[in-house]
């Protein structure tokens, strides 16, 4: 669905471009898609009045010069941190919605990763990419198995998963709910690939970031690669013509 033909390789902006810019902020999104990323991944938690909100943990002690859980927090109280202190920036954590008014009209696709691991967050989310018309242009992702299989009964949605031994609660029926899979480099192989090719579960991989890592994926069946700096897996994979 989100290959235009079979020889691309697609590019997806991790959580942005978080090698460059402070992760899951409007900055480091618009960056990315200034790029030419065909996907942005991007984390999903929810505030204690119940706003979808960006970022990777469920508390801002790493991401922020702020500490505790976002659930603890309103929205406005969690918009008075600063999300880019890490890298010298001044930003906010963004909510969900606002990124979703900026690129809804475009033809970006989103890996929108369920980080607030609970059915309530997976159906707000749900609802808030329909609004935006967003059918057709999403995975929701999770390393929890539970969550993966109720977006798939229950919306009937495309999934990312992971191999199974590195998600919770996985089971017999996990894969079968699978549209892709996000396969670290680490555990990257042929035979890994053709084995999900083969259970019609589409191989992807993350995070290729240098030349020699592009290379490798080109020599695989990989569509589609998440990177935390995309400039390098752009260049190359257009260079080899695996990237319109």
């Amino acid at each position: 669905m989100f290959n235009k033909n079979d020889k691309d390789i697609l590019v997806a902006g991790h959580r942005g471009i978080k090698s460059k810019f402070p992760e899951n902020t409007m900055l480091s999104y618009r960056e990315a898609i200034k790029l030419g990323v065909d996907m942005i991944e991007l984390d999903i938690n929810i505030t204690k009045d119940n706003v979808l909100v960006l970022c990777h943990d469920n508390t801002i002690d790493r991401t922020t010069n702020g500490k505790g859980a976002i659930r603890d927090y309103t929205l406005e109280e969690l918009q008075k941190f600063n999300a880019g202190i890490n890298m010298g920036y001044d930003t906010v954590i963004p909510t969900f919605e606002e990124l979703l008014q900026e690129i809804y009209q475009s033809p970006l696709t989103l890996n929108v990763e369920i980080k607030d691991k609970t059915f309530e967050v997976v159906d707000k989310t749900i609802a808030l990419l329909y609004k935006y018309h967003m059918q057709d242009k999403f995975v929701i992702a999770c390393f929890d198995a539970k969550i993966i299989e109720y977006a798939y009964e229950k919306y009937h949605v495309m999934t990312q998963g992971f191999p199974l031994e590195m998600m919770e609660n996985a089971s017999n029926k996990t894969n079968n709910a699978l549209y892709s899979v996000g396969i670290p480099l680490v555990k990257l192989t042929n035979e890994l690939v053709t084995y999900y090719e083969r259970i019609n579960i589409v191989p992807w991989a993350w995070c290729c970031d240098t030349v020699e890592d592009v290379q490798m994926i080109a020599k695989t069946k990989v569509r589609l690669v998440t990177c935390n700096n995309p400039i390098v897996a752009l260049t190359e994979l257009r260079k080899l013509g695996l990237h319109e």
